[in-house]
């Protein structure tokens, strides 16, 4: 789920000129003065009040155009968008001339070093650079929200078709159509802005000494930009024996529902099968795959909350009264949970200006989305919620991130951030893990007699691997690709190529249908025109489970890990807060010890969570051809 913290997206910067002492008339001029840690830190006080206005502004800006897309509200952003990134250029630049001044104390040398690295989209000082720049951003961003795709002919907005792709009721034909015309729509017509926005951002990266976009994105990690690779890569193989075996699995199940013809039994799976627009995560289809005899968990969370009455908001629904009544109450269990660890209730704000469901009268972005409009307390939260298990989960990790928004908004504008961008991705993810049985029973939703028994773990765990492990080389390509295409091993010609090969590599799928040379699948996903870096993504998957863990531990835990839920235990919020109070104050490796005790991150607290269900995985697959 994308976070707007605009710090990142959005940096400003102001200029600052050090000035020589004037020549002698008729002199030859002067030497400049090398800078002293004193001109650092007053750069970094004048950078650190600019960019905390100027954000402000802009975020305003950037949630109007986000919840009411128009041509102007479009040229709003992109102006805006234009300014923080000419800002944002100079400070990097600007920074960059302090980066070696000896006598520099460590804030300030951090700093300065979130103001070289923190950019996501650079644009190099050539005048009007930064106006096309966010004017292709802009464009590409809006063009995803008003994307459209079909069923049977009919057009469906995004949320709507991302919804149908979910359901088990259609055909293979009707996935592939949904698949096909979603991709051709959204993804196609992007593509020239993509190439032309790679180019823009690479000369921008270059002017601050980078190689190119991706690794200035790399660079952000306190660790050099090889070595962030090379630990992306290190966790991929701790776990990626988990999910082949998964793989393998649904694989076989899919070949028995649909037959050798839609599905085969080896080789790579077909990726519009998946339950997914994206094959990101393969919950929606666990009930083809749900174990005999202990497949039925007894429960659905979207079951359970339409038996108390929830109902999805119409979109003919005229009373204001009703009109996302029973989404809002949904987002009051999720505030529920963060209270009952002991942090304040949200601000009456939040229930005032929160977009809950899609309105009726204008287009918007639905992908859900966390926001601190005025980087103190203006916590919101847009989203286009159902009432439905998957909003359920989605609303429990958004609220993750307001959350630790409020946490850390004490700290100076700088250091307003998670510790790295996995980190915000992660607590929220952490917090849902804790969507347990005992937790349903708690809030009320689950009758305690019909609370799955220990027969049912099996199922339990598949249907979060379903998600949490199948999502993981997905979290992983997404920038992998972005890499290649910045760094220029992946030409514009190859774009699709490259993707659909680095899809086979990493996940083992394949599109239900040949994509011609000019397609640019990439653009289907909304991350990619979002300008969103996702390799936060892959780490909170893995940083989640290692928060879970020591959550447990706090709690004083004994049983099964996947059985925790830490509802009500006030000493993990404590705790949890004091990691979240840190923002970006420290390198990632001290907050993250703050919470668990350790320095590394690892998946290895993941592996223990599945580890039943990686034994009866292996089982199941015996004598099967595992692999593709």
């Amino acid at each position: 789920m994308k976070i707007l913290v605009s710090r990142l997206a959005v940096a400003a910067a102001l200029s600052l000129c050090i000035s020589a002492s004037p020549a002698l008339a008729e002199a030859a001029p002067a030497p400049a003065a090398a800078p002293t840690a004193a001109q650092a830190d007053a750069f970094i006080a004048a950078a650190e009040k600019e960019s905390y206005d100027y954000v402000t502004e802009a975020s305003r800006i950037q949630w109007v155009n986000n919840t009411f897309i128009t041509e102007d509200t479009d040229a709003l952003a992109a102006q805006s968008g234009a300014k923080g990134t000419e800002m944002a250029v100079r400070f990097a630049l600007e920074a960059a001339k302090y980066k070696d001044v000896p006598g520099l104390s460590f804030d300030t040398k951090r700093k300065l070093d979130m103001l070289r690295n923190g950019i996501v989209l650079p644009a190099p000082t050539k005048p009007g650079a930064a106006t096309e720049l966010n004017e292709i951003a802009t464009r590409l961003q809006s063009s995803y929200g008003k994307g459209k795709g079909t069923l049977d002919g009919k057009v469906l907005n995004g949320s709507d078709i991302e919804a149908e792709m979910g359901e088990l009721t259609h055909t293979p034909a009707e996935y592939q159509e949904m698949w096909t015309s979603w991709h051709d729509n959204v993804g196609k017509p992007m593509k020239a802005d993509y190439v032309r926005l790679a180019e823009i951002a690479n000369a921008g990266a270059r002017e601050l000494g980078f190689a190119d976009t991706g690794a200035m994105w790399r660079s952000g990690y306190d660790m050099a930009p090889d070595d962030f690779a090379k630990l992306t890569e290190t966790l991929w193989q701790q776990v990626k024996p988990l999910y082949d075996s998964l793989h393998c699995y649904v694989r076989g199940k899919l070949n028995e529902k649909y037959g050798d013809a839609v599905q085969a039994k080896t080789g790579p799976i077909r990726a519009d099968l998946l339950g997914n627009m994206w094959a990101q995560e393969w919950g929606n289809i666990y009930p083809l795959v749900a174990p005999k005899g202990a497949g039925d968990l007894g429960y659905d969370v979207g079951d359970l909350l339409k038996a108390q009455g929830f109902v999805s908001t119409s979109p003919s629904e005229m009373d204001p009264a009703k009109r996302g009544f029973w989404e809002k109450k949904m987002f009051k269990y999720g505030e529920g949970f963060f209270s009952s660890i002991g942090f304040a209730p949200l601000p009456d704000t939040f229930w005032t200006r929160t977009q809950f469901i899609a309105p009726r009268d204008r287009e918007v972005i639905c992908h859900a989305s966390a926001w601190d409009v005025d980087q103190k307390d203006d916590l919101r939260i847009k989203m286009c919620t159902k009432v439905n298990s998957d909003d359920f989960t989605t609303i429990h990790h958004e609220l993750g991130h307001n959350y630790y928004q409020r946490a850390y908004n004490k700290l100076s504008p700088l250091y307003l951030n998670g510790a790295n961008d996995g980190f915000h991705e992660a607590i929220g993810d952490s917090i849902a893990l804790s969507i347990t049985p005992q937790y349903l029973v708690d809030i009320k939703l689950l009758d305690p007699a019909k609370v799955p028994s220990a027969d049912k773990d099996i199922g339990l765990l598949l249907r979060q691997a379903m998600d949490k492990v199948a999502f993981l080389p997905f979290g992983l390509l997404i920038d992998r690709w972005r890499w290649g295409v910045f760094d220029g091993s992946i030409k514009p010609a190859d774009y699709n190529k490259a993707w659909t090969d680095m899809r086979l590599k990493y996940q083992g799928i394949v599109p239900p249908v040949a994509r011609p040379d000019d397609a640019f699948d990439p653009g289907a996903k909304f991350h990619i025109p979002g300008n969103t870096p996702y390799t936060r993504y892959f780490l909170a998957r893995i940083l989640q489970f290692q928060f879970y863990e020591a959550a447990c531990k706090i709690a004083g835990w004994k049983g099964p890990l996947h059985r925790c839920s830490y509802y009500g235990n006030k000493a993990v919020g404590e705790k949890l807060n004091a990691m979240l109070a840190m923002g970006a104050s420290k390198p990632w490796p001290d907050a993250l010890q703050v919470y668990t005790g350790s320095r590394e991150i690892s998946g290895k607290a993941m592996l223990t969570y599945f580890a039943p269900l990686k034994k009866w995985l292996d089982q199941q697959n015996k004598g099967k051809s595992c692999g593709w």
